[in-house]
C-alpha cells in the first residue's frame, strides 16, 4: 500500500489541492495519509487500493474541516463573550494605554491629596470609599456618630475637589 501511495502521491496532492483550495493544506493532508498508512499493518485484501487511498484522504479531509469548524465556532463564542460590538466595530473592555496612564496619574494625585487630611478623616474616607462600608457601619466601627462620618466625608470630598484638576 505504501508503494502505491508513493507512486500516486503527486496525483493525491493535486486532487486535494483542488478540494481544499490550498497546496499547503493538501500537502499536509497527503502527509497524514502516509502517517495513517504507515501506522497500520498491511490491510488484508483491499478490492480497490486506489479508491482506498482517496477514501482515506477524503475522510481525513472531512475530519480536518469539521475540527476547523469546531475551532472557529469555539473561538468565535469566546471572542463574543470577551468583547462588545457596536455595529461592525469591536469595543475592547480594556482601557487604552492613554486612559490607563491618565488613571494612574490621577490616582497618585488623589493619594497625595488624601495624605493631607487628618488621620480620622482618612480612616473614614478609606472605610467608606475603599472598603465599601455604609456611613452607619463606619460610625459603628469607629465609635463616632453618623453625622460625624458625614462631616468627615464632606471635608474629604471638598479637599479632593479643590486639589484635583
Amino acid at each position: 500500500m505504501i508503494a502505491l501511495y508513493l507512486e500516486r502521491r503527486i496525483d493525491l496532492v493535486r486532487f486535494f489541492t483542488v478540494r481544499l483550495r490550498s497546496p499547503a493544506a493538501a500537502e499536509d493532508l497527503v502527509q497524514d495519509i502516509y502517517v495513517r498508512l504507515s501506522g497500520i499493518a498491511e490491510p488484508a485484501e483491499i478490492q480497490n487500493p486506489m479508491a482506498y487511498l482517496y477514501r482515506l484522504g477524503s475522510n481525513l479531509m472531512l475530519d480536518r474541516l469539521r475540527g476547523e469548524r469546531r475551532t472557529a465556532h469555539r473561538d468565535g463564542a469566546w471572542l463574543d463573550s470577551q468583547t462588545t460590538r457596536i455595529g461592525a466595530h469591536e469595543v475592547s473592555a480594556e482601557p487604552s494605554a492613554e486612559v490607563a496612564v491618565a488613571a494612574r496619574q490621577r490616582l497618585v494625585l488623589i493619594t497625595e491629596a488624601l495624605k493631607e487630611l487628618s488621620p480620622q478623616t482618612q480612616r473614614v474616607f478609606r472605610m467608606h470609599k475603599f472598603e465599601g462600608l455604609s456611613h452607619p457601619q463606619v460610625a459603628q466601627a469607629l465609635g463616632i456618630s453618623r453625622s460625624a462620618v458625614e462631616k468627615h466625608m464632606m471635608a474629604a470630598l471638598k479637599h479632593l475637589l479643590a486639589r484635583l484638576p
